[in-house]
């Protein structure tokens, strides 16, 4: 893999002679897109988060133990995100993306509402794997909408901030959710949250447009590109050195991220005394303002250094990995939680450095016909480590030190985590190494 000269990939067709894709500035409908797509994304990203913020009153309701809670926040939901999240980014890459996406947000969103009337542990499991089905035709076909809407040199700054979807989301579900519960019931919170889903999905249709796959990447009189076989587009991102680091490092740092965010809530109230209501106002500024700059700010320096050297798409998530590691192991070890909450703002901002860079080298490096796709494949993987095994070791490590530790053993659990930062350092920094080899321009060789 460390062999920079072994895999060519394929270019993107040239630009408009005379003036760079760069020098364009995205027009309004761009805009009024990015907003649409960002607003379902918010609420892919709460639908999502609700499990992890409602933790607590659901095992109290549904009787179930740390192994189960991370086993649906964790493997059962990543086993249908993940692997559907293929075939749908083939079918969106050959047909309409905009409806894709609005199918998967009504499923979704269904599906969050069952969540909410579940009477069993069985039953709650079904409908979760059902969201994880739904949603995993939200991110993919949206990455490469953005894409054909603006044009390169700006990518960066779209993607982050469309990647602002998750921090927003998650701040609103606190929130939204720890609120309701506190107030009514937390299946409220799921009824409520995938109702605004179902009308969002409608909304979409009227007024969100079909962009042309590759207008921004291709000479105006250029023909569109052929349809891309699922067979070349996996074959060409297996075996494409900097595509699989760039997976790969997202994958070690997102069992961090979800690891921790799915029993962040639970830690908080469970070991370090905080009541539903202080979740609802300190831990969602923590998150909202911690992710959101993280995300954001990587996109923003990823499209002002990248200019200079590609190396940058695997350094911004290197150093941010490096400087997140002390003050994650204080926030597990803080004996307070105003201490441990303060600490948290800093790993919950610097955590998030790999996603910006990640999906916009994908979505640079491969062809317009293989943006969808090729979205979906980095999402496959990294979201099958972190997402399907960071939760579901959690839970798991969280029982097995119970007997020794039962006062602390999601604490216990956390710590364990920290190995995960030195591979996903690793990882990025020979990212950094193998586009250092390739040219400011082009495609990695």
């Amino acid at each position: 893999m460390s062999n920079a000269e072994a895999v060519p990939v394929a270019t993107a067709p040239p630009l408009v002679e005379g003036g760079t894709a760069e020098a364009r500035a995205p027009d309004a409908r761009a805009w009024v897109a990015l907003g649409c797509l960002w607003f379902i994304y918010v609420l892919n990203f709460l639908d999502r988060q609700l499990l992890s913020i409602l933790a607590k009153p659901i095992q109290d309701t549904l009787h179930i133990t740390d192994s189960q809670l991370g086993l649906l926040g964790g493997l059962y939901f990543a086993a249908f995100y993940c692997f559907i999240a293929i075939p749908v980014g083939w079918l969106a890459d050959r047909t309409n993306r905009v409806a894709v996406l609005a199918i998967a947000c009504g499923i979704w969103s269904a599906a969050t509402m069952a969540c909410g009337v579940a009477k069993t542990y069985g039953g709650f499991a079904v409908a979760r794997m059902t969201v994880g089905f739904g949603e995993a035709g939200g991110v993919p076909p949206s990455y490469a909408i953005i894409t054909d809407y603006f044009p390169p040199g700006r990518r960066g700054r779209a993607l982050g901030l469309y990647n602002l979807g998750p921090p927003v989301g998650a701040a609103l579900g606190i929130a939204f959710g720890a609120s309701v519960a506190a107030a009514f019931s937390w299946r409220d919170a799921f009824l409520v949250t995938g109702g605004v889903g179902l009308v969002a999905a409608l909304a979409l249709t009227f007024i969100v447009r079909e962009p042309k796959r590759g207008g921004l990447d291709r000479a105006a009189d250029a023909p569109a590109p052929p349809k891309a076989g699922f067979g070349e587009t996996l074959r060409m991102f297996v075996c494409h050195p900097a595509l699989m680091l760039a997976a790969l490092g997202g994958g070690a740092t997102q069992f961090i991220t979800y690891g921790l965010g799915n029993f962040a809530t639970l830690f908080l109230m469970r070991e370090k005394g905080m009541t539903l209501q202080e979740v609802a106002l300190w831990y969602a500024l923590v998150v909202g303002v911690g992710m959101s700059v993280g995300i954001f700010g990587s996109g923003w320096l990823i499209d002002r250094f990248t200019r200079v050297s590609k190396r940058a798409y695997g350094l911004a998530p290197a150093i941010g990995l490096i400087l997140a590691v002390p003050f994650f192991l204080a926030f597990v070890w803080a004996p307070s939680w105003p201490l441990a909450i303060g600490l948290l703002i800093f790993p919950m901002c610097l955590n998030h450095f790999y996603l910006s860079p990640a999906v916009a080298l994908v979505q640079t490096e491969v062809r317009p016909n293989q943006r969808v796709m090729s979205g979906a494949l980095l999402l496959l993987v990294m979201n099958f480590i972190g997402l399907g095994l960071g939760p579901t070791y959690v839970g798991a490590a969280s029982d097995f030190f119970r007997a020794d530790h039962p006062t602390n053993s999601l604490q216990m659990a956390l710590f364990t985590l920290a190995p995960f930062y030195a591979l996903a350092i690793g990882l990025f920094l020979a990212l950094a190494r193998l586009l250092g080899k390739a040219p400011k321009t082009g495609a990695v060789q």
